[in-house]
């Protein structure tokens, strides 16, 4: 279906066309008129399927029929989980609604928050927000949600896994009882039946992938390693199969920071965001790694909602996640807007659990890949004080000791190279967490 076929207003086809866009994915096709009619909606709907134009251009398209300038209260609010997709998703309403004339704030942590204070007494109409810099707003009583007309809950199992529940029933509470709902989510667990249904007025469902799937264009492959092993296959990966732009998903901020390390000093340009980021170094990692200047990027689950990388070709579990449904947002970065791509998972012994319940989640099994030409690295203690006997011997065997498996220099974006290489190519438990 073409979008002129979706009854949207000349200055909203104006802004879609200049991104190249003529045409409609599945869930735009389904999920637009259904807004527009004032419907309530639950979206299920994987990353990279053009999920949040379904849901901004319709919001666009009603709130500017209507339009004043001076002090105003937000008349749509749309809730995320992460920065990242706070930033991106606030983005793409300025895109198009650039012919508009509406106001859109991003609001977020990490940031000062004076600078948002004062652009809400200006008067906005569209808030972008995380939960946790939402309610320091409303509990200083800088900003009023009386007048909101459409709420958006985006990522909504991910708020979940996160610990948002109690976050966003208090924001909710502020809102008017008249107004409509919008939810999205990649997954469909009981806990997200449980909030639509208390949040959720009959709904019009509109499910355009099979619940609980992965990107239909993913190829997924694991990689079975001694734990200690990890970091010296994914530096062969690396250089063995070029990869100029990778991103890298470890559990935990101390193992992001010290992957991260590993991978700098066996010279592959690497940046590292997670929740002990601050918001401007996380913001220039992604810029960096965006640009072609960081060959990897490492990672929490914190990036694995939002982060729109355009034709990222490989992703990497260093570490599998505890939450088997992130594995599906994880891997969902790759494979985007039609594009395929390519989602390895390094699994040590340790991880055999982790990925017994992915499978599981996902009703198959992955299959095992093959690596040619690495050998295992054993590195000498850094207190050992038998070097001089080391040496000795390899002098004796005329066998160097060295890793061979060190990758080379990556080299910065140039002219004649491009960011992707050169250029034509049992339970969980939960808790909040940073945001």
């Amino acid at each position: 279906m073409k979008f002129e076929e979706l009854g949207l207003k000349p200055g909203l086809l104006r802004a879609v066309s200049s991104r190249g866009y003529t045409k409609a994915t599945p869930i735009q096709a389904q999920a637009i008129p259904a807004i527009l009619k004032g419907k309530d909606v639950l979206g299920g709907a994987q990353t990279g399927t053009g999920k949040t134009a379904a849901f901004a251009l319709p919001i666009l398209e009603k709130l500017s029929e209507k339009t004043s300038k001076g002090a105003r209260n937000p008349r749509a609010l749309v809730i995320t989980p992460t920065r990242e997709l706070a930033d991106q998703v606030g983005e793409s309403f300025r895109d198009y609604g650039k012919y508009l004339s509406l106001d859109i704030i991003k609001i977020y942590g990490g940031v000062k928050i004076n600078p948002q204070i004062a652009n809400l007494r200006n008067g906005i109409d569209i808030v972008v927000s995380t939960p946790g810099r939402l309610l320091d707003h409303l509990q200083q009583k800088t900003i009023n949600l009386s007048n909101v007309e459409i709420l958006v809950l985006d990522e909504a199992d991910r708020m979940l896994d996160m610990g948002f529940i109690k976050d966003i029933n208090k924001i909710i509470d502020f809102l008017p009882k008249q107004r409509q709902n919008l939810m999205f989510s990649a997954t469909y667990g009981n806990d997200i039946k449980k909030l639509a249904k208390g949040i959720l007025r009959d709904p019009v469902s509109v499910e355009v992938t099979k619940r609980n799937a992965p990107a239909e264009k993913v190829e997924q492959l694991v990689h079975f390693v001694e734990k200690n092993q990890k970091r010296h296959l994914l530096a062969h990966l690396i250089k063995d199969e070029s990869w100029y732009r990778v991103l890298i998903f470890v559990r935990t901020k101390h193992g992001a920071n010290r992957l991260t390390s590993q991978l700098n000093k066996g010279g592959i340009p690497s940046a590292a965001i997670h929740g002990n980021k601050s918001q401007a170094a996380r913001v220039r990692a992604l810029k960096s790694f965006m640009k072609g200047d960081m060959q990897a990027l490492v990672a929490t689950d914190v990036a694995a909602r939002g982060l729109h990388m355009e034709g990222l070709s490989h992703v990497v579990n260093f570490d599998l996640p505890n939450i088997s449904e992130d594995y599906i947002h994880r891997i969902g970065r790759t494979g985007r807007a039609g594009k395929s791509g390519i989602a390895i998972s390094l699994v040590s012994s340790d991880d055999k659990q982790y990925l017994k319940r992915i499978e599981k989640l996902l009703n198959t099994s992955i299959p095992e890949g093959n690596v040619t030409g690495f050998k295992p690295v054993f590195e000498t203690p850094a207190n050992n004080k038998s070097t001089k006997g080391n040496q000795n011997r390899e002098n004796q065997t005329g066998k160097s000791t060295k890793n061979t498996n060190r990758p080379v220099k990556f080299k910065s974006k140039n002219k004649s190279m491009g960011a992707f290489g050169p250029k034509p190519s049992g339970p969980n438990k939960r808790r909040r967490q940073s945001a």
